[in-house]
């Protein structure tokens, strides 16, 4: 099975390509994709702009083509930065981004968090189905590790014992936020093939 995705973001597309992978799925980017001007991502929640991205995108596309968004959750911060996950810094980048997220918890103890993702899936632009993934752990003193990208760095996962940035690709991918959302969307359409077939 071949699904579109639209993303410009590597990182996300390394983590797409590999969830695919493990499904037996085609992940594939929308071919055209550099030369549609990106919609303006005016959503107040994840949901809310996965689906105006997917809707967007899925126009141009026959077929299934989903989208993906995504964000860090810090308890003690209300859930800052949530959606502006990708701005926090001003869009200043992701080294700006964890380093004001370190300033903003300076001093503070509960630093409980989650990263969330959230998939659109729409067929021939039409909505199918949202599916949520995500995955707790805790904010570090400071960023360690050379692997993944955004927050990886400072997102500290208990049952690794490490940061996803010192986590390589292989085991980020089993129990990440987008991987856990894709596998739902996965099972969903295995689910949805099967019972075509049947019937």
């Amino acid at each position: 099975m071949i699904i579109y995705c639209a993303t410009t973001n590597s990182g996300k597309l390394r983590e797409f390509n590999k969830a695919g992978e493990i499904a037996s799925c085609v992940v594939e980017v929308v071919p055209e994709l550099k030369e549609i001007p990106a919609p303006d991502e005016t959503g107040a929640t994840f949901e809310e702009n996965a689906i105006l991205k997917a809707e967007y995108y899925g126009a141009r596309v026959k077929g299934y083509l989903f989208t993906d968004d995504s964000g860090l959750e810090v308890d003690a911060l209300g859930g800052a930065p949530g959606v502006y996950s990708a701005r926090y810094a001003d869009g200043a980048g992701d080294a700006a981004n964890n380093a004001l997220l370190l300033k903003n918890l300076t001093g503070v103890e509960d630093r409980a968090a989650r990263f969330v993702s959230l998939i659109a899936l729409v067929k021939d632009g039409r909505l199918v189905q949202t599916f949520r993934g995500t995955v707790e752990g805790l904010i570090a003193q400071s960023e360690s590790g050379p692997h993944g990208f955004g927050y990886d760095p400072l997102f500290y996962y208990p049952p690794f014992g490490c940061t996803f940035g010192e986590a390589d690709l292989e085991r980020k991918s089993v129990v990440s936020h987008r991987a856990n959302a894709l596998r739902l969307m996965f099972d969903y359409l295995r689910e949805l093939h099967s019972t075509s077939i049947a019937t």
